[in-house]
Formats: structure tokens, C-alpha cells, sequence
């Protein structure tokens, strides 16, 4: 072989060797990158079973919504989640609002009208740039926003709400992607959140008056205790009043038990709606309410009780009878005393006697008035 022959071989040699080496190393690379999609993988779904295992555990509708947009948020390092709920009658509002819970990214709709239009009835999760979307659903979100994804909570066919996560991240979620997770994770949160509101709905009827929709006497038993508790651990004050209707007998035996029981409901909830939040009203028994007002000043108190009383007088009662009915109430108010020692039970009921009894002294003294109860 020539010298000449002989260096094309090497040479042949050194290029098929360099080839051969360029592909291992593309092989090498390949299956890194394949071992680092595995890996994202299966942390991906050790953190997606971690979160299932919250959502199924959730200990109430409280725990389970702060779950979907604290812990998958930081779970995930995503940089926006809110969760929208079809809740035309107000009830999950009115569950979270008993429970002094209003989470930071849930919003409300009236139906599932704009549900049904944005998942075009496919009812699959969508992926797709932050500008592509409706805004109502990333309302309070921060701002930088590039892409989300869309889960649709659907139960037994219908839309219940959409679970809304965003990423400053425009490659985070792409559509044309794979939604597998996603698409579980939606039909678990819909399931859960199904259940969480109908165990709250059984809670709230066992502590309901069916009369006038107001708490029960159970429910403020138990609510006043919590209560007072508060009130001597955080040094708080604390109002108890007693609402009677005036005459209400007389009432009930001239227009009839309906016109009476319409009375009641009117009453109750005109006293409701005056009201903070966190404050609390119950059917005692017969025509009786209690209230409690956290946090109250004795004279802020009073304010309220007169308000209310002035509000109800100046009302007619739209009850199904020929002739407009007008009634009064009778209020008496007592504040919480705190001495250094107590058992928070005798602290509450000594509170409510001495709001009953100012009750008393309000209609022995003429009805349609509010009367303080004096400390011992």
C-alpha cells in the first residue's frame, strides 16, 4: 500500500471514528435528556399525588379552597391561581363568610353561562397565553402574566367552576401540550368540591331555624361559647342583645300563624342585614332573636340595637293580609364581664341573663325600646 493510500485510510479512520464519537455523544445527550424528562416526571407526579392527598383529605370547603390556591401555588411555583365558582344562590359565599374565611383569588359567577362558552362545551383544559383568556378569571392576579391553563369543574355533566392557574413563564403552558395531570387533577377538585358543599350544607341545616333562615339556638349556644373565649383571650368586649317582638301574641291571634310566622322571617332578617360579617343572629325560640357582637363597645352596642330598632318600626311587614302590618321590637343589651377568673360557660349565660332580663325591663317599661342591663 503507498504512502498515499496508506494516510487516506487513517484518515478515513479518524473521520469514522469522529463520526462514530458525534453520535454517541448524541445518544449520551438523548438519553440525559430522556433520564431528565423522567425525573421531571416523576417528581411531577410525586408532588400531584402529594397535592391529591390534601385535596381528599381537605377537613372542610374552608381547608379544600385554601389547599387549591395556597399550597398547589407554591407547590408548583406557579404565579397565579384563583378558582371561580358557579354560585347563583350565594351559598359557598355564605359558607366561607360563617366561617370569617374569604380566600385571596376565589371569585363568584351568577351561573356557568360564561363557563359553557369559554370550554365551548368540550369541557377539556385549555392552554394558551395570558391574552387569550377571559380577564374576569385572573382579576386580582399579578401582573407579567404570559401563559395559563384552564381546568373546567364539571360534575354530573354540569359546570360547577374552573380552576385558573398563570405563569410569567409564556413556555410554562403551551396549547398543543399534554394535559393529562391536569385533566385529573379537574375531575378530583370537582368531585371534592361537590362534596365539601354538600357536607356544609348538611352542617348548616342542622344549625338553621327552617322558620327564618337565621342560625339556631344550638348553633348560637355554641358560637357564643367560642365567643366568649375570644373575647377574655384577646381582652375583646363583647355585646349579647335580646330582640322580642311587641305584642306578638295579639298579632298571631288577630291576623293568623302565617301572618305571624311572616313577621318573624321579616324581622329576622332585617336584623340580619344590618349586621357585620362577623357578627352572629339566632332564633332563640318563639318570637325571640339573640344577637352577638364581637368586639363591641357597650355604647357601639346600644347604637346598633337603636338602629335596628328604629329600622324595624319604620318598616311594613309585607305579610299576605288586607291591611299593611307594622310591629315594634324590644331590645335588651348587656356586655360581657370579664372578671380575672371564670368558667367561660358561667361567663356566657350570666352575659345572656342579663340581656334577657333588660329584655324584660324594655317591655315592662313601655315596649319598643332599648334598655342596657346594669353591671352587678
Amino acid at each position: 500500500m503507498t504512502e498515499a493510500s496508506q494516510g487516506k485510510s487513517r484518515s478515513n479512520e479518524r473521520l469514522s471514528l469522529a463520526v462514530l464519537q458525534a453520535e454517541n455523544q448524541r445518544l449520551r445527550n438523548r438519553l440525559e435528556a430522556m433520564l431528565n424528562e423522567a425525573r421531571l416526571n416523576q417528581e411531577k407526579m410525586r408532588r400531584f399525588d402529594q397535592l391529591e392527598r390534601k385535596v381528599i383529605g381537605a377537613a372542610s370547603l374552608a381547608a379544600l379552597i385554601d389547599t387549591l390556591l395556597i399550597e398547589y401555588k407554591s407547590l408548583f411555583e406557579l404565579d397565579a391561581v384563583t378558582l371561580a365558582l358557579v354560585d347563583p344562590l350565594y351559598e359557598v359565599g355564605r359558607v366561607l363568610g360563617d366561617s370569617k374565611h374569604m380566600a385571596e383569588g376565589l371569585l363568584f359567577l351568577d351561573s356557568d353561562v360564561e363557563l359553557q362558552s369559554l370550554y365551548a362545551g368540550t369541557g377539556q383544559p385549555q392552554l394558551a397565553g395570558f391574552d387569550e383568556v377571559p380577564a374576569f378569571l385572573f382579576e386580582d392576579a399579578p401582573s407579567g402574566l404570559a401563559s395559563v391553563a384552564l381546568l373546567p369543574l364539571l360534575h354530573h355533566g354540569r359546570f360547577i367552576g374552573s380552576l385558573n392557574l398563570g405563569s410569567r413563564d409564556a413556555q410554562r403552558f403551551v396549547a398543543g401540550s399534554s394535559t393529562d395531570f391536569l385533566e385529573r387533577l379537574a375531575a378530583l377538585v370537582a368531585v371534592c368540591l361537590d362534596s365539601a358543599l354538600a357536607t356544609e350544607r348538611l352542617k348548616l341545616a342542622g344549625l338553621t331555624d327552617v322558620l327564618t333562615g337565621v342560625h339556631n339556638r344550638r348553633y348560637f349556644e355554641s358560637r357564643c361559647l367560642e365567643e366568649v373565649l375570644a373575647a377574655r383571650r384577646n381582652g375583646q368586649p363583647l355585646v349579647c342583645m335580646f330582640i322580642d317582638v311587641d305584642h306578638f301574641k295579639k298579632l298571631n291571634d288577630t291576623l293568623g300563624h302565617q301572618a305571624g310566622d311572616e313577621v318573624l322571617r321579616y324581622v329576622a332578617n332585617l336584623v340580619k342585614v344590618q349586621l357585620r360579617g362577623s357578627d352572629v343572629v339566632a332564633r332563640y325560640g318563639g318570637e325571640e332573636c339573640v344577637v352577638l357582637l364581637p368586639a363591641t363597645p357597650g355604647l357601639a352596642g346600644l347604637e346598633t340595637a337603636e338602629r335596628i330598632r328604629r329600622i324595624v318600626s319604620a318598616q311594613s311587614v309585607p305579610a299576605r293580609v288586607r291591611e299593611a302590618v307594622r310591629v315594634t321590637i324590644s331590645i335588651g343589651v348587656a356586655m360581657l364581664l370579664l372578671p380575672e377568673e371564670g368558667d367561660a360557660a358561667v361567663l356566657a349565660a350570666d352575659m345572656i341573663a342579663r340581656a334577657d332580663k333588660a329584655l324584660y325591663e324594655a317591655k315592662e317599661s313601655g315596649r319598643n325600646r332599648v334598655v342596657m342591663a346594669s353591671e352587678p
